[in-house]
Formats: structure tokens, sequence, C-alpha cells
């Protein structure tokens, strides 16, 4: 069973920073790229950022760089993603998910909605003025 334990969530103000994790199991973690999407209610998924851990590959879409780090730890099936400089635009639901990597560089860089194969839950980000 495909699982994903997200934490890491809440209400910050702006500037602020948050760092969210997420578990994975029930796949075979090396061979996908697992990161976040976002998404506001009546909106469209937007990818944020994801990482192949079996090289350290990252992707990141173009309003979050050189604000938000994404890491893995392989050992824990877990992957980490430290946002600094939080903007109020911040403001989704995220949630974690698994790309294949042929759809990694479109999709959780945010040039297309959705294309993930697994998702989580989710976890509330609130960034306020």
């Amino acid at each position: 069973e495909v699982q994903f334990v997200e934490s890491g969530g809440g209400l910050v103000q702006a500037g602020g920073s948050l760092r969210l994790s997420c578990a994975a199991s029930g796949f075979n973690f090396d061979d996908y790229y697992i990161g976040w999407f976002r998404q506001v209610p009546g909106e469209e998924r937007e990818g944020v950022s994801c990482v192949l851990s079996s090289n350290g590959d990252t992707y990141y879409r173009d309003s979050v760089k050189g604000r938000f780090t994404i890491s893995s730890d392989n050992a824990k099936n877990t992957v980490y993603l430290q946002m600094n400089n939080l903007k109020p635009e911040d403001t989704a639901v995220y949630y974690c998910a698994a790309w294949a990597p042929f759809r990694a560089y479109y999709y959780c860089s945010g040039y297309g909605s959705g294309g993930a194969t697994h998702w989580g839950q989710g976890t509330q980000v609130t960034v306020s003025s």
C-alpha cells in the first residue's frame, strides 16, 4: 500500500520559514522523483519541487528558486522541503507526491499541472501578510 506521512505545515508570517517532511512507503522510493505540488481551492495543482534520491537531481518551479530547498534521506525514505522567506502567495495545501522520471521535469517544475503517480493527503501552509 502506497503511503505518505506528511508533516510540518502551519501558519507563519511573511518572511518566515517552515520545513515540510514526507516519509514515503509502499513503492520503490529510488525509482521516482519525490516532492510536492500545491493547490489552492478552485485552482490547478502547481508543481513546487522534487528530488530523485538515487542521484540528488532536483527541480524547482521558478517562483520558489532561491527560497525553497529540497533534500532527501534515503535511509529513511524521507524528503524534506525547507521553505524560507515565505510569501502570502505560497499559501496552499501542499501534497507530497511521486513522479515518474519522464514526467518530473515538466510537472514538478510547474510547467504542467498534475502528472504525479502517487500523492498524500496534504498539509496546509498559510502565510499571513
